[in-house]
């Protein structure tokens, strides 16, 4: 799994060959999103 950063238990990934728009995924436990390189989040839920 390419890892990029890994902080306070979250998990920051990014894959090279992955559909567009450019994206990053971060996971804390059994969460997950998938966000935009633009900030908008693609799936999963924001805070509110």
């Amino acid at each position: 799994m390419p890892e990029i950063s890994r902080f306070f238990g979250i998990i920051i990934t990014m894959y090279w060959n992955d559909h567009n728009p450019p994206h990053f995924h971060a996971q804390y436990g059994e969460h997950e999103v998938i966000i935009s390189l633009n900030g908008i989040v693609m799936e999963g839920k924001p805070l509110e």
